[in-house]
């Protein structure tokens, strides 16, 4: 027998929403973990530069990135039954979580997260990272993400995009009653 929610989802469409979430996240994993480590092989260059403050705001930014891109990964699999990935895509618009303060949490979450390593290992060349990898992040919003989100969603992606900025979070959330509380 095949359980359904009240929205009418069943058991096994969220099942495959975790996994294919949790399958997806590699692909931050490997921006925000494994290319820093490449190019540093995470080798604190000494002296750092802003020392323990610089370490201190580094260690902060890391954490709050990593918890963000967490929270808003079970975002995509809870409230909008889907992934992250354009392949496999939410069958509900996800506006719930951080994506109240902000339209894309998980690439702002990722740049602040290498700009934290860079500032813990003192490693500029990883601030130069951050900055590359936003000009690709910037042009597939824009030229891709946004455009499907519009036929997909209408009206209400328009609501919420006229409420919620794309980069820079709003400092209060947006509220709209739709999202689903986690």
């Amino acid at each position: 027998m095949i359980s359904m929610t009240a929205s009418g989802e069943t058991s096994r469409e969220k099942r495959l929403a975790a996994i294919g979430t949790a399958v997806f996240a590699v692909a931050p994993a490997t921006a925000a973990g494994l290319v820093p480590w490449l190019l540093t092989r995470w080798k604190v260059k000494r002296p750092v530069p802003g020392g323990l403050p610089a370490q201190c705001a580094g260690v902060v930014l890391i954490g709050a990135g990593a918890a963000v891109i967490t929270s808003s990964f079970v975002r995509f699999a809870v409230e909008g039954l889907g992934t992250p990935a354009p392949f496999a895509p939410t069958k509900h618009l996800v506006v719930g979580g951080w994506y109240r303060y902000v339209r894309n949490p998980i690439y702002v979450a990722l740049a602040a997260s290498i700009t934290g390593q860079g500032l813990l290992l003192g490693q500029p060349k990883l601030f130069a990272l951050a900055a590359v990898d936003a000009v690709p992040v910037a042009a597939f919003v824009v030229f891709h993400e946004e455009p499907t989100l519009e036929r997909t969603f209408g009206p209400e992606y328009e609501i919420y995009r006229a409420n919620v900025p794309r980069w820079l979070p709003r400092l209060t959330p947006w509220r709209d009653g739709s999202a689903v509380p986690l």
